[in-house]
């Protein structure tokens, strides 16, 4: 929605800085969506590290 907001204003008024205010947005998102990533497998591993990997130990009981 921010990303129209501004490219819409950017075709309107003609602003360069609008354009790159526009492309900081874009920048912080990509970030965000890569720290989201980061921590999401962090709590992944800290599960496996605390509960071990056992998706195979059922197999292993017969």
């Amino acid at each position: 929605m921010i990303k129209k907001i501004a490219w819409e204003t950017f075709k309107n008024t003609g602003d360069v800085n609008t354009f790159l205010e526009f492309k900081q947005f874009q920048i912080l998102e990509e970030e965000l969506k890569n720290k989201e990533n980061i921590s999401n497998n962090l709590e992944q591993i800290q599960k496996v590290e605390q509960y071990g990997d056992n998706k195979n130990e059922w197999n292993h009981n017969f």
